[in-house]
C-alpha cells in the first residue's frame, strides 16, 4: 500500500539527562545564544505607545527576520489587539494578537497558571531563556497533554500552507518503530496520561501503520489519535472496498481512538484538498466502527472563513460519527509582507464572530471559553480526591471551545443548534467550583459537600431549555460528585465540540504562551518541544533534529531505484474524479448542505 518506511540511523539516546540544544556566549560586550549552528542575539527596546492606544501587557517576543528574543507590548486599538516589537537590527514589527478587545479581556479572566515549573518533568538543564532551551525545560509551566508522533513526512498531497513535507524539507524522515517506541517511553517519564496523535506528512504512507499503533498501545498510551487528509481511505473505497473496510477496523482493533481529519470547507472550490473523497472515506468509516472523528479546518481569512458556519452544519448532520469541529486559525509562517499578511490573518476572536454570523447568532460569542476552564474543574477534582489530575492551564489565548447540542431534521440537517451555555449556567458552575474547592481544602466535610452538591448542581441547569434526551444535571454528578468519567465520554457522544487552537507564527510570538503549552512534539533525540517552538522555529527545533535521523531524497531515490520524488505517492483525483461526483453516497454527504 505505501513504501516500506526508510531505514534511518539508529542514533537513539539512552542517557536520561539530556544536553541543552543551547548556550549563552558574550562576544564584545554583546549576549548571544548558540543554537543548532547560529547565533542569535539577545535584546531590543521596549516599542512605545502611540495615541489612540492603550497598554494590556508587556511580554518576551521574537523578530520574525532572526528570531531575536526582544520585548513585546501588547496593546489595544480600535477595538482589537495588537503586538508590537522592535529588532535593533531589523526595524519594528506590528501584528493583529487578537480581533477583538472585549472578547480577550472575557478569555483573559479565565487564566489559570498551574501548578508551576516545578511540578513539569525537565528533560533538560537551564542554560538559555526560553524558547531557545526547550526539550522541556524546568522554565515550561504545563506537562503534555497531547504528544505529536511525528511517523513520516512524505505526504499524498502538496499543501501551500502546510508545516513541512519530504519535498519542502529535502530529505525523508521515517524513524522504525523502536526509535518511535524511544520518543513514547520519554514522555512516560512525566507520568501523566498518555494521549498521542499520530502525525506526518501523511501517516496512510506508512505500510506498518498498524503496527505503530499497536507499539502505543503495548506502552500504555491511554488515547491514540491518527492526524489523517482522509484520502487513503476513499483511494481504498474505490479500489477494493473490503480490504478499505478491514484495513480501517484493523486500525481501530489496534487502538485509533479519533481520526483528526484535515477538512477546511464544504464547497469544492474551497475545500480542493479532500471535499469529494470525505463522502467515501465517512462511509468506511461507518461500515469499520470508526466513529470518533474530529473535523480540523485551517482558516484562512478570505479562503475559507466564509464556511464556518457551513462546516459545524455538515458536522452536525454527520453526527453520528463526528465527534468534534476544531477550527485553527492559520499560522503564517515564512518571511510575509504587511499586506500579505493582513490579507490571510484571522484570529480566535475573528473566527468567533463569523460562526456567530453563520449560524445566526445560535452560537454566540459568550458561548466559548479558553482552555484553562478545564484547569478549574482539574483542580476541583484534585481537592477532592488528594490525587494530582490532568490540569491544562494553557494561556488563554490558545485556544477556546464549547458544546453544542445538534437538532436534525430531513436528511439528518442540522434544523437549530444549542450551545451548552444557553441552557447551563457556565460561569456560575465555575464560580461554585473554585468556592468548593476552598472548601475542601480546608478539610471540611466531603459527605456534606455531597448533599450540598446534590442540591446546588440542579441551579446551574436550566431544564426549560435543555434539549430532550440530554440529562445533564445526571451527567454532572456523575462527573464532579462520583468521579464517574464515563459520563464526559456520554457528553461527548450526545453533543458536539467546537474548539478554536491558534498556533503562533514568529510575527504574533508570545512566550507566554509557549511557556504553557501542552501540546508537544517527541523528537528523536529524546526531547519533547512545545508545538510553537518546534514549528514555528523550525530551522533550530524541527527541520534541524529530523534533518539527523533522515534519508535525503537522493539516497531515498536510489534505494527505490526511481529517478523522480516517489512516482505514484502524490494523490491524482483524475482517477476516481468521475465516479465520485456521480456516486450517491457523495450527493447524500453534502444533501442539504450545498444542494
Amino acid at each position: 500500500m505505501a513504501v516500506k518506511p526508510s531505514t534511518l540511523p539508529n542514533k537513539i539516546i539512552e542517557s536520561r539527562t539530556l544536553p541543552p540544544p543551547s548556550r549563552l556566549v558574550k562576544i564584545n560586550g554583546k549576549t548571544y545564544v548558540e543554537i543548532a549552528g547560529k547565533r542569535i542575539p539577545l535584546g531590543g527596546p521596549l516599542p512605545p505607545l502611540r495615541e489612540g492606544e492603550k497598554h494590556l501587557r508587556v511580554t518576551s517576543t521574537l523578530c520574525p527576520v532572526c528570531m531575536r528574543l526582544i520585548p513585546g507590548r501588547i496593546f489595544e486599538r480600535d477595538g482589537k489587539v495588537y503586538i508590537r516589537k522592535t529588532c535593533p537590527e531589523h526595524g519594528e514589527f506590528e501584528e493583529l494578537y487578537y480581533g477583538d478587545v472585549k472578547l480577550y479581556h472575557r478569555m483573559m479572566k479565565y487564566e489559570e497558571t498551574g501548578k508551576g515549573a516545578g511540578d513539569v518533568k525537565a528533560y533538560l538543564g537551564l542554560a538559555t531563556p526560553c524558547p531557545y532551551n526547550c526539550g522541556l525545560c524546568a522554565m515550561h509551566e504545563n506537562h503534555t497533554a497531547l504528544a505529536n508522533l511525528v511517523v513520516t513526512n512524505r505526504c499524498d498531497l502538496s499543501c501551500f500552507y502546510c508545516f513541512f513535507y519530504a519535498e519542502k524539507a529535502g530529505y525523508v524522515y521515517e524513524p522504525t518503530i523502536e526509535q518511535l517506541r524511544y520518543q513514547v517511553r520519554q514522555l512516560k517519564k512525566q507520568n501523566v496520561t498518555l494521549a498521542i496523535q499520530i502525525t506526518g506528512g501523511e501517516p496512510m504512507m506508512r505500510s506498518d501503520l498498524v503496527d505503530v499503533v499497536r507499539m502505543l498501545k503495548e506502552e500504555g498510551v491511554r488515547h491514540v489519535q491518527l492526524n489523517t487528509n482522509g484520502i487513503w481511505f476513499a483511494k481504498m473505497f474505490f479500489d477494493d472496498y473490503e480490504h478499505a473496510v478491514k484495513y480501517t477496523r484493523m486500525l481501530r482493533e489496534a487502538g485509533v481512538n479519533t481520526v483528526y481529519m484535515s477538512f477546511d470547507g464544504v464547497s469544492p472550490k474551497v475545500n480542493w484538498k479532500n471535499h469529494w473523497e470525505v463522502p467515501f472515506t465517512f462511509e468506511v468509516f461507518r461500515k469499520a466502527g470508526m466513529t470518533s472523528v474530529v473535523l480540523v479546518p485551517t482558516v484562512i481569512k478570505g479562503m475559507n472563513d466564509h464556511e464556518l458556519g457551513d462546516i459545524i452544519r455538515f458536522g452536525g448532520k454527520h453526527i453520528d460519527i463526528v465527534r468534534a469541529v476544531n477550527f485553527q486559525p492559520v499560522s503564517l509562517s515564512g518571511q510575509m509582507k504587511k499586506k500579505e499578511r493582513e490579507r490571510m490573518r484571522i484570529t480566535i476572536a475573528d473566527a468567533i464572530h463569523r460562526i456567530a454570523e453563520q449560524t445566526d447568532y445560535q452560537i454566540p460569542p459568550e458561548a466559548w471559553y479558553p482552555i484553562p476552564v478545564a484547569a478549574k474543574f482539574a483542580k476541583f477534582i484534585e481537592a477532592w480526591t488528594g490525587i494530582p489530575q490532568f490540569c491544562m492551564s494553557n494561556h488563554p489565548m490558545c485556544g477556546a471551545g464549547t458544546y453544542v447540542f445538534i437538532e436534525r431534521g430531513e436528511n439528518g440537517v442540522p434544523t437549530k443548534i444549542v450551545p451548552i451555555s444557553e441552557f447551563f449556567d457556565v460561569d456560575g458552575f465555575i464560580e461554585w467550583l473554585e468556592e468548593k474547592r476552598i472548601y475542601l481544602l480546608e478539610g471540611r466535610s466531603k459527605k456534606m459537600l455531597m448533599l450540598r452538591g446534590a442540591i446546588d448542581l440542579k441551579k446551574f441547569v436550566d431544564t426549560n431549555k435543555m434539549p430532550k434526551g440530554l440529562s445533564f444535571t445526571k451527567l454532572l454528578w456523575n462527573v464532579f460528585i462520583k468521579r464517574n468519567y464515563d459520563a464526559l465520554g456520554e457528553l461527548h457522544y450526545k453533543m458536539m465540540f467546537l474548539g478554536m487552537m491558534h498556533f503562533m507564527d514568529l510575527y504574533n510570538y508570545d512566550v507566554t504562551r509557549v511557556r504553557r503549552c501542552n501540546i508537544h512534539y517527541t523528537t528523536p533525540d529524546g526531547r519533547v518541544i512545545p508545538f510553537c517552538a518546534y514549528n514555528v522555529m523550525e530551522t533550530i527545533y524541527r527541520d534541524y533534529v529530523l534533518k539527523q535521523y533522515s534519508t535525503d531524497l537522493e539516497a531515498y531515490k536510489r534505494e527505490l531505484d526511481v529517478k523522480t520524488f516517489n512516482p505514484g505517492e502524490k494523490y491524482d483525483r483524475s482517477k476516481y474524479l468521475k465516479r465520485m461526483k456521480n456516486h450517491p453516497i457523495y450527493k447524500e454527504a453534502y444533501k442539504g448542505i450545498i444542494f
